[in-house]
């Protein structure tokens, strides 16, 4: 079973910036898409970025121009930048590859303090 270990959360002021990482076990990453999901306290995991094994990528409204999702096929890694960081960006992060069924990281904390 395919394993996926986030890393790179932390605490950081608003206008600050993080990247996430995610290393996954088995080179099916390279033919797979990924994703970051969030779910913040209270409310539902929500898709943040997902790019495809080729590189497309795609954006939730709320995270385009600050966030950048890429990928090192060399590493089996997934990567998250995020800058211009917000209060309302604080949540749980999750990496997934899209296997069937998807397969999920533990997830990371994000905290954004104002």
């Amino acid at each position: 079973q395919v394993q996926l270990v986030e890393s790179g959360g932390g605490l950081v002021q608003a206008g600050g910036s993080l990247r996430l990482s995610c290393a996954v076990s088995d080179s099916i990453f390279n033919d797979n898409a990924a994703a970051w999901y969030r779910q913040a306290l209270g409310k539902e995991r929500g898709l943040v970025a997902f790019i495809s094994a080729a590189g497309i990528t795609v954006y939730a409204d709320s995270v385009k121009g600050r966030f950048a999702i890429s990928r090192d096929n060399t590493k089996n890694t997934l990567f998250l930048i995020m800058n211009n960081l917000k209060p309302e960006d604080t949540a749980m992060y999750y990496c997934a590859l899209l296997t069937t069924p998807l397969s999920w990281g533990q997830g990371t904390q994000v905290t954004i303090s104002s």
